[in-house]
């Protein structure tokens, strides 16, 4: 409504203007201005600054796993899956449990357990009795040497008993139950219920990835590589939501190139706050290089493209705009870098501009 209000009151005043004024022979002549005071302090207005010159890198790339806070659920025993019940995009906690195998494996384990048991009771009983009748000199030395060694062997073999069923998740009634060992979200699943399940297969059941930080892969072609550096300051949008900018810095450079597609991948780290960013988004990625070059620059939306031609309006107040030619050197997020009849410090409109050079033109 607000630059439906100002289009009006501006084109009223071109055609006032028209028949009244004469035309500005070429941009960067003063002419009357189109916009009353009250209109004026509605304005944007922009400073022109010197500042280090930025040069930026537009990549493509995409959305990864936190590859260092991902669990991988392989299966420890074969046998038959139930109550995976859990699908992907759940969030689960660690040690929520994901599924349930009855497992023949499971069953062969607390076997070993109860014998191994058994054999650690009866073992103690006879070195208890062997102690005693030896203290009787019912038995020789050689005898409670055997006792003890049969004992320190049943605690062996019950404690590596018991190590394979904890390991193997320490249930006695044949089941393997399969926990979450992180808390996030299943982004895998490959499994459903009433499968076979083999211990020698190859494909995790389930992965789960902390999504509060993500990956962002990008891809540099050949020609590129000598434009970014560790720690070069990167700004990045998804097509899910292009006015959301993501700011971070390059902390990984595979100085390798892909055979596939020959560029080389830079990484960025990204906090994840909501879980906005999902593995496999599409992302673009523009990054900055500052240099030692001193470059005016003004607010992005003070340019105005007409004709092959930037340009912006340098202003001294609501009576005094004036259009000025300018090139355009980079632009890095909402500063354009230009060259031009410009001086630090001049004020330029960063609002409505096209509406008031249009309304300047006639």
């Amino acid at each position: 409504m607000k630059r439906i209000t100002i289009a009006v009151m501006l084109l009223s005043s071109a055609l006032l203007l028209m028949y009244c004024k004469p035309k500005a022979d070429s941009p960067g002549q003063e002419m009357q201005s189109p916009v009353s005071d009250s209109m004026y302090q509605t304005l944007l207005i922009d400073t022109v600054t010197q500042c280090p010159l930025v040069s930026s890198l537009t990549l493509t790339g995409k959305i990864s796993f936190n590859e260092e806070k991902v669990a991988r659920i392989y299966p420890m025993v074969s046998g038959i899956i139930s109550n995976a019940n859990v699908q992907a995009g759940d969030y689960v906690n660690k040690g929520q449990s994901l599924g349930v195998i009855r497992s023949t494996e499971m069953a062969g384990y607390a076997s070993d357990m109860t014998s191994a048991q058994a054999s650690l009771s009866n073992s103690k009983k006879n070195l208890d009795a062997a102690e005693s009748m030896y203290q009787s000199k019912l038995i020789s030395q050689q005898d409670l040497v055997n006792a003890q060694t049969a004992y320190q062997q049943a605690q062996a073999q019950w404690k590596k008993a018991s190590d394979v069923l904890q390991i193997n998740g320490g249930n006695t009634e044949s089941r393997y139950i399969l926990k979450a060992p992180i808390s996030g979200f299943v982004v895998e699943k490959q499994v459903n219920n009433d499968m076979s399940i083999r211990a020698d297969n190859t494909n995790s059941l389930f992965t789960i990835s902390d999504l509060k930080e993500v990956w962002v892969w990008a891809n540099v072609y050949e020609s590129n590589i000598n434009s970014v550096h560790l720690g070069d300051e990167v700004k990045i949008t998804t097509l899910a939501y292009p006015d959301k900018v993501y700011t971070g810095k390059i902390d990984k450079i595979l100085d390798v190139l892909d055979p596939a597609n020959k560029v080389m991948k830079i990484r960025v780290v990204l906090p994840n706050p909501g879980f906005l960013l999902k593995p496999e988004m599409f992302a673009r990625i523009i990054v900055a290089t500052k240099s030692n070059v001193q470059s005016l620059c003004v607010s992005s939306n003070a340019l105005i493209f007409d004709h092959s031609q930037y340009y912006v309006l340098v202003s001294n107040g609501p009576t005094s705009i004036r259009i000025v030619p300018v090139q355009m050197i980079s632009r890095y997020g909402n500063r354009t870098f230009i060259s031009g009849n410009l001086h630090e410090n001049d004020k330029v409109i960063a609002s409505d501009a096209l509406l008031i050079y249009e309304a300047l033109n006639g």
